[in-house]
């Protein structure tokens, strides 16, 4: 609990993680393997000789801007904070897991404190890590979701549409094209048709100038979920296909994907992690996530996601987790860890 408070009151987001990422080196200093600063800025903690047997990812970025008060507190129970479950919880457990059963482990081991998971990132240091280290299986850790295994991974497309036009005054100028009504026009031809699983989200949606002004300028940045690639494929072909009236003019910036991908549900990981999880009276729930994991998959290595507790309100301030259900999430860690690499 005092690492993690610890942690949790070092704003970290994405792009901006180094202060956690130099606490964390700081904490490690005398545990057991070496630690290293990968290209991507990672910083991965190794244990064990040769290829790893498993890569352990827990990224160390938030949603939240350095802006935003970090004075996590405790309350009934319950531990509030924002980025306390998502992703400053994962981090913790693994830190405190990995460091007790370090003496024990007969097969290497890769921690990944990861960086970019968020937003805009990308997966930027689980990519990295992931393909540089090429270890046997992956399993990414995240704060929250312990009720569940995460064995689909949820895909991503992103893109800013930005339409530009002549702008001119509401009255006088009547008839030109605004940017505004332009870029709402290509938005419904791009939302229109879609299947009903697939999650589109038009996230941000600026531009104009005044009331009484054509728009000379409109931006929308747009996403679109799927456990299916080609879904993805597709949405991506029908933003290069939209138009807008000249003389508007659009321009589509693709701002990231993250892969889609399944975990065979025969693998020995999903079968160690089962089987652990009904030790602990755990439930065998499987389910869907976007995480590190899918950087895994998408490299065709084994991988899913564990959660480390049980909280409520993740990517908001008033983000929080139940205390006594991290001895759960440490119970899990170390029961699957020592499944697979303590002889």
């Amino acid at each position: 609990m005092r690492d993690l408070r610890a942690l949790a009151s070092i704003p970290a987001p994405t792009g901006a993680e180094g202060p956690r990422l130099d606490w964390l080196e700081q904490r490690l200093r005398s545990a057991a393997g070496r630690r290293v600063r990968d290209e991507a800025g990672n910083l991965v903690w190794l244990l064990g000789e040769g290829r790893a047997t498993l890569g352990l990812l827990a990224h160390v970025d938030t949603v939240f801007g350095a802006d935003v008060p970090h004075v996590p507190h405790e309350r009934d129970g319950w531990l509030h904070g924002p980025g306390i479950g998502d992703n400053a919880a994962a981090v913790i457990v693994a830190v405190d897991v990995v460091e007790r059963l370090a003496p024990e482990l007969t097969r290497s081991l890769a921690v990944v404190f990861t960086v970019g998971e968020e937003g805009l990132g990308n997966l930027r240091g689980a990519r990295h890590a992931c393909a540089e280290l090429d270890p046997d299986a992956v399993i990414a850790l995240e704060g929250h979701g312990i009720e569940l295994v995460c064995v689909d991974a949820v895909g991503s497309s992103r893109a800013r549409l930005t339409v530009t036009g002549p702008g001119g005054h509401s009255w006088w100028d009547r008839g030109r094209p605004s940017a505004i009504h332009e870029l709402l026009a290509a938005l419904e031809t791009l939302l229109s048709g879609m299947e009903p699983d697939v999650a589109v989200n038009v996230g941000v949606i600026s531009g104009g100038g005044a009331v009484n002004a054509i728009a000379a300028r409109a931006e929308a940045i747009v996403e679109v979920r799927s456990l299916d690639e080609a879904t993805l494929d597709m949405f991506e072909e029908r933003i290069g296909g939209l138009s807008v009236t000249p003389p508007s003019q659009l321009a589509v910036e693709a701002l990231g994907r993250r892969p889609a991908g399944r975990l065979d549900r025969g693998h020995p990981l999903l079968a160690a992690v089962r089987d652990v999880r009904r030790q602990l009276g755990l439930t065998d729930t499987l389910g869907d996530g976007s995480t590190d994991a899918n950087a895994a998959l998408a490299l065709g290595i084994p991988a899913l996601c564990l959660g480390c507790s049980r909280g409520h309100d993740m990517h908001a301030l008033g983000e929080r987790i139940e205390v006594a259900s991290l001895a759960d999430g440490c119970a899990q860690l170390e029961g699957v860890l020592r499944a697979l690499l303590v002889a």
